[in-house]
């Protein structure tokens, strides 16, 4: 496997990504900020996960909501 050291999400799996969103917003405050279906209708990780990995455009939502949280975490 290639190193990736340009890419802050290299070996970050996406169900990480998501539960480490949904214990630092949880559900409702995470579907206010990306206004995602699967975060308001009977969310859960399993569904969630579902539609990330075949929807691209909220993946990228997510992910980017991630290392914006991280950055801002990391500076406090």
């Amino acid at each position: 496997m290639k190193s990736q050291p340009n890419n802050p999400l290299h070996g970050v799996k996406l169900a990480d990504i998501l539960e480490f969103l949904v214990d630092h917003y949880g559900w409702e405050e995470l579907w206010r900020r990306i206004r995602i279906n699967c975060f308001q209708s009977d969310p859960s990780v399993k569904s969630s996960l579902k539609f990330l990995r075949r929807t691209p455009w909220a993946r990228e939502k997510v992910e980017y909501l991630y290392l914006k949280t991280i950055k801002k975490t990391a500076r406090k």
